[in-house]
């Protein structure tokens, strides 16, 4: 099952997570930074999405461990 880790140190606060992944990320009322909503999705839509925020996130605070289930699409993050 893939695992999601953030670093909320990295973070930026740019919410391209949160836009991206909503059912996995959501951004701190108070500082903007990631919060991380589920830490294991089940393989699927959320993990692919949660896949393509770690691509676009600017500050590289989103890890994504765990290989991409066979539908996902080429080119996204694995172990």
């Amino acid at each position: 099952m893939p695992e999601l880790r953030v670093d909320r140190d990295l973070c930026a606060g740019s919410g391209m997570c949160a836009l991206t992944a909503p059912e996995a990320f959501d951004q701190d009322a108070e500082d903007g930074r990631v919060v991380l909503l589920d830490a294991q999705p089940p393989p699927g839509p959320v993990t692919d999405a949660a896949r393509e925020a770690a691509g676009l996130c600017p500050a590289g605070a989103i890890t994504v461990l765990g290989r991409p289930h066979p539908g996902s699409a080429p080119g996204q993050l694995g172990d």
